[in-house]
């Protein structure tokens, strides 16, 4: 797995957001059970940036000029046809982009009384998921896709993110 991180904000660097983003794709793929096409493993390019560049980034593609905490842009449609169902397996080692906000994700961990590398992680699957078809619209999709990320994050150590 090559993942290309682009740190625009240095407090990612010193969060260790380059060891979290490798173990969090290593644990979405594994769990899939993917193998990269071509024999090459899967790439990823994640920004590391703060809530004033996402949220330039949420307005310019999605029409909401307010921060979030990631944002994922698939390299293709991979999306299932059929509501709650998996995507097809990646036929393109290159699986997309994802950027991640800083404060967004400290205020969010903050809030929820989580460790910030916890948290940090739940979106990192999350996106990585987002760029493999996976997503939440449908109340099926998003049943499939939470599951999956309970039963990764429980591989990581890390509880369920969506229990109060």
């Amino acid at each position: 797995m090559l993942i290309d991180v682009v740190f625009e904000d240095p407090r990612w660097e010193t969060a260790g957001l380059s060891a979290l983003a490798d173990a969090a794709a290593a644990a979405v793929i594994d769990h899939l059970d993917l193998t990269p096409p071509f024999g090459d493993g899967f790439e990823i390019s994640l920004l590391a940036c703060d809530d004033a560049r996402i949220a330039v980034l949420n307005s310019d593609f999605r029409d909401k000029p307010t921060p979030t905490n990631v944002l994922s842009w698939p390299s293709e449609e991979r999306a299932a046809e059929d509501a709650g169902s998996d995507p097809l397996p990646p036929d393109d080692p290159e699986l997309g982009d994802i950027a991640i906000a800083y404060e967004t994700c400290t205020r969010e961990a903050d809030e929820q009384g989580k460790e910030f590398s916890t948290h940090v992680s739940h979106l990192l699957v999350h996106g990585v998921l987002h760029l493999l078809g996976y997503d939440h619209i449908d109340d099926k999709d998003a049943a499939l896709m939470e599951g999956l990320e309970v039963e990764i994050l429980g591989k990581m150590n890390i509880s369920n993110p969506y229990e109060e």
